[in-house]
């Protein structure tokens, strides 16, 4: 009996002293911490999802930006009309529209010029000019896109000048376009052919106070300038003609256009042939073929501005010439590049007045709208039945079509024509250089300017500054990393790496303003100090190490394990003081006292103050950290039984870092170096403030460049909402994102390979 209680006491007390994991408290605890891990699983998954939803939305936010620039121009017909008035009109000559595409202007054979309203085509005025009895109308030609001057050519060998003019006025808070004709030089006719012969051809240009009239009867060319002088005293105004001589032409003349800086004289005569007039010289500068084979010129333009030279002949084909200047200092007429209509003889060629655009008019009807520096070919479509004549309001957003005895109207939609994958990424021949070329610049001063929106030499400069970064930044981060991880005393280390991490939290525009005013003039002083210093560096610490290694043994172990790195303070502040206190005395005994000049007269290398050497200087010392603090993280991270079991086997330390250590942690130094890179791709204020911001193309250290960030930054604000421009500057987001993105993805892929092809170490 009692063996039996004391088993049942000890029993119940062993019961007793065993914990319960079920009571309702811990279920309750298990429950609400498994519904925190749900929770934070889903909150975690959540946030990189929208993240990813983020990007991707950014992305293609930029490419809706960006498509845009690359479609086609578009082209909305009318309805035609057939208006009374015009029934009783004989052929038109000229049609224009005036700058609110409220009104249009008729030039006809018999010298009626009227005025009706561009959209139901009522007759609003009707002007006859001043023709001497019995003359009539021989040949008509307008001077430069957006002036309005018209000359006429006249049956008796005279020609009279006018200008169709618009004003604009309120009454009664209403909208009022008046229109009418005015004579600038007079409403008598000036004589150009003293024997009163037909004037086949005519051309004018004015240019300040001085007007150049040409003309030709048959191979024979006219020349007459005219300058307007003012009395100062009387206020009168007088008139002084002279005639200019040029050599004559053999053969027949079939067009003739007048630069509008006076410069050149270009005729075309024969089938195929221009014979281009200097005129400051009054001779002849060269005669050129324009086609091949048994093609014929049928139309003569320019474009705005005057340097290109428009020219359709009878298969359909439109060239663009323009005077460049050759080796020899010599300006020839060159063919720059051709565009295609539709394979009928080209009839009108239309310029734009604000762009280098243009429009083209063929003897089946049908129109062609181009960009000539794009080399687009927007729009090709059928406006007419056959022969028409068209005329292309000032903004270039209105198309009037005369054919038949029918007008018709049509709405021009072509808001960005100057962009092209050509004009983007390739060489392009522009106005007035002598041969293609990269270039950016969107903004001028000047009216005829044309936008150059190459988006190599920013490309080209956001990829040189990066290079010249990570060529300072990734040896220096990379080797201190592994030397602070793996060689260095641990009370040491946790010194030297939050210094080196706290340089980070430098903002970049601190280090842009250091550069830009300190450091660019500094290494522009002191070049043969600073490269001294890049060359004698490396020597110095090898040397001192070798020094350090001679020393005895009992010297050598007065300094703890780990610590030899303090050593190279003093050696790297000697070298550096010596380098660049020496810096005078080199550049008097080598480059003569100024080894900038010698760098630009001797060398022949160009040399800006900042350039790409200050920028590598600076960016680097902003990437440095970014590269260091991961790479070091990865070399520390190796795990030590590697390191211990291969120094066991018998490796040496060297060894074991150089076949172990950098080996297993590769993915992340890689991972570092690929995220120094993008942050120097994508830095801004530095380049901004350390450069010049010249986009060029030149890998010359000492040149300056621009960035695609530093040209966003610079550019954003002062572009207009929805222009090219603005359009541009997102593409060139859209090529850092797409650029990053690549890198990064490449990168994923090459740290995953080389973390499975040595995760057996």
């Amino acid at each position: 009996m009692n063996d039996l209680a004391n088993d049942t006491m000890t029993a119940s007390s062993d019961n007793s002293q065993r914990l319960d994991f079920n009571t309702p408290a811990l279920l309750r605890k298990r429950r609400m911490r498994a519904l925190k891990d749900r929770m934070t699983r889903w909150y975690v998954s959540v946030g990189g999802l929208a993240v990813l939803a983020c990007i991707t939305l950014i992305f293609f936010y930029l490419a809706h930006v960006v498509l845009p620039m690359f479609g086609g121009a578009e082209l909305t017909s009318r309805k035609a009309q057939q208006p009374a008035w015009l029934a009783s009109q004989g052929e038109a000559l000229l049609l224009a529209v005036e700058e609110q595409n409220k009104v249009a202007m008729r030039l006809s054979r018999a010298g009626q010029v009227q005025f009706f309203s561009l959209k139901d085509s009522a007759l609003l005025n009707d002007y006859q000019l001043p023709l001497p009895a019995g003359v009539g109308i021989s040949s008509v030609s307008q001077d430069q896109p957006g002036s309005r001057r018209v000359v006429l050519g006249l049956s008796n060998g005279q020609v009279l000048l006018f200008q169709h003019d618009y004003k604009v006025s309120y009454p009664d808070n209403v909208k009022t376009i008046t229109a009418k004709v005015n004579y600038p030089f007079g409403e008598v006719p000036l004589v150009l052919d003293a024997q009163g012969r037909a004037l086949e051809h005519v051309a004018v240009s004015q240019n300040d106070d001085t007007l150049l009239l040409s003309a030709s009867t048959g191979a024979e060319l006219h020349l007459l300038s005219i300058t307007r002088s003012e009395n100062l005293l009387t206020g009168e105004s007088s008139l002084e003609e002279q005639r200019i001589a040029l050599p004559q032409i053999a053969e027949p003349i079939k067009a003739m256009v007048i630069d509008p800086r006076q410069m050149w004289l270009y005729v075309i005569n024969g089938k195929a042939t221009a014979d281009v007039f200097d005129l400051r010289s009054n001779s002849l500068n060269g005669r050129y073929k324009l086609l091949e084979g048994s093609a014929e010129v049928t139309s003569v333009s320019q474009l705005l501005g005057g340097i290109s030279l428009m020219v359709g002949d009878s298969q359909g084909t439109i060239a663009q010439w323009f005077m460049v200047r050759d080796a020899d200092d010599k300006s020839t007429l060159t063919r720059i590049r051709d565009f295609q209509l539709n394979g009928q003889a080209i009839t009108q060629i239309l310029p734009e007045e604000r762009r280098k655009g243009f429009l083209a008019l063929d003897a089946a009807g049908r129109m062609g709208i181009f960009h000539s520096t794009a080399h687009r070919t927007l729009l090709t479509e059928q406006v007419a039945d056959g022969a028409a004549i068209a005329a292309l309001s000032p903004r270039a957003n209105r198309v009037l079509v005369e054919s038949q005895g029918q007008v018709q109207r049509f709405v021009v939609d072509n808001p960005h024509p100057e962009i092209s994958w050509s004009a983007l990424w390739s060489k392009v021949w522009y106005e007035s250089y002598d041969e293609p070329k990269y270039v950016w610049q969107s903004t001028s001063a000047n009216s005829d300017f044309e936008p150059k929106m190459s988006l190599a030499p920013l490309t080209f400069g956001t990829l040189k500054a990066a290079f010249y970064a990570m060529l300072l930044a990734a040896p220096l981060a990379i080797c201190a990393a592994i030397y602070t991880a793996y060689f260095m005393a641990p009370a040491m280390r946790r010194k030297v790496k939050p210094v080196i991490e706290l340089m980070e939290a430098l903002p970049t525009v601190i280090l842009g303003f250091f550069a830009g005013l300190f450091l660019a003039p500094y290494v522009e002083g002191h070049l043969p100090g600073m490269f001294s210093l890049l060359l004698l560096m490396p020597v110095g610490i090898l040397l001192a190490a070798y020094a350090w290694s001679r020393l005895p043994e009992k010297v050598r172990l007065l300094i703890p394990d780990g610590w030899e790195a303090a050593l190279l303070i003093p050696v790297i502040l000697l070298i550096g003081a010596g380098s660049l206190g020496m810096s005078g005395h080199l550049e008097n005994w080598f480059f003569g006292g100024d080894m900038r000049l010698w760098i630009s007269n001797d060398l022949g290398i160009a040399f800006d103050q900042r350039n790409a050497l200050v920028v590598g200087l600076a960016m680097g010392f902003a990437v440095i950290p970014n590269i260091y603090s991961i790479a070091e993280d990865a070399v520390f991270s190796v795990p030590k039984s590697l390191t211990f079991g291969s120094l066991a086997l018998g490796a040496t330390p060297w060894q074991t870092l150089t076949r172990v250590v950098i080996l297993t942690a590769s993915p992340g130094i890689f991972s570092a170096l690929m995220i120094g890179m993008g942050r120097a791709v994508g830095e801004t204020m530095i380049v901004l403030m350390a450069t010049g911001n010249t986009p060029i193309m030149d890998m010359n250290i000492f040149e300056g460049l621009r960035t695609l960030a530093a040209n966003v930054a610079v550019e954003m604000p002062e572009s207009e909402v929805g222009s090219t421009h603005y359009r541009v500057l997102f593409l060139s987001a859209l090529v850092l994102l797409t650029f990053t993105f690549v890198m990064n993805t490449l990168a994923e892929v090459i740290r995953t390979r080389l973390r499975k092809k040595y995760a057996s170490l």
